[in-house]
């Protein structure tokens, strides 16, 4: 009795082990969501500048922009929302067009990246879809992986071209509307740290538009003088 008992117990350990790879294998791996690290560069008349530092992790996204060195970007396309963020002032605000690379640089659908392009777009200003579009513009190898071109076509100079990696589900490159290319070079694909892409505890939200008003109604605000 004792024999067998250690024998069915084994056998349910091999019946779980077994149901466990049964439901790995089933995962199809382009859902599960890619971490990684990587440097923010820009190129255009052969001269190279460095942009800053991105973190990715499931939907979550971290921008660290040189131009803004007091803070950093959180992007979400889940919510979706986009928000800078200032540890050291103990604020955060919506990002709306603070940065370009905030609209570009998002975690996406790789069968489907213009909805998260679109919503991000729409947090940064009010779209108007009858000048605003997005369309698969073929494949292209890049640096020995195959990613899918898209073209985004905005006004006001807004619309970019974009390369997403579809292992990565991330647009790895993007070319602006005045010929700049905005790439991620030294992707390490790597756990990324959970609290990179957590809002700092304590920090209360900002509204520019509040300091704004505040301006207006204050001895410094000088009006503009109406059009003759």
């Amino acid at each position: 009795m004792k024999r067998n008992a250690k024998t069915c117990s084994r056998d349910r350990r091999a019946a779980g082990c077994l149901l466990a790879v049964v439901i790995l294998v089933d995962v199809p791996i382009a859902a599960m969501a890619q971490q990684f690290s990587a440097e923010l560069v820009a190129r255009k008349d052969e001269t190279t500048t460095s942009l800053g530092t991105l973190r990715v992790s499931q939907q979550k996204a971290r921008i660290e922009a040189k131009a803004l060195p007091d803070g950093f970007f959180l992007i979400d396309t889940a919510k979706p929302a986009a928000y800078f963020v200032r540890p050291a002032a103990r604020v955060f605000m919506d990002a709306r067009q603070s940065s370009p690379l905030t609209r570009m640089f998002v975690p996406v659908d790789p069968s489907d990246p213009c909805r998260q392009w679109q919503a991000i777009a729409q947090l940064s200003a009010p779209i108007d879809l009858a000048t605003w579009h997005c369309q698969r513009d073929g494949a292209e190898a890049l640096a020995g992986r195959d990613t899918d071109v898209y073209r985004i076509m905005a006004p006001s100079g807004s619309g970019f071209v974009g390369w997403i990696d579809r292992e990565r589900r991330f647009p790895v490159q993007v070319r602006t509307a005045d010929g700049t290319v905005i790439a991620t070079d030294h992707i390490r694909d790597e756990p990324q740290p959970a609290q990179s892409f957590e809002m700092p505890a304590g920090l209360r939200k900002f509204d520019p538009q509040v300091l704004i008003r505040r301006i207006q109604q204050s001895d410094v605000w000088v009006e503009q003088p109406a059009s003759q």
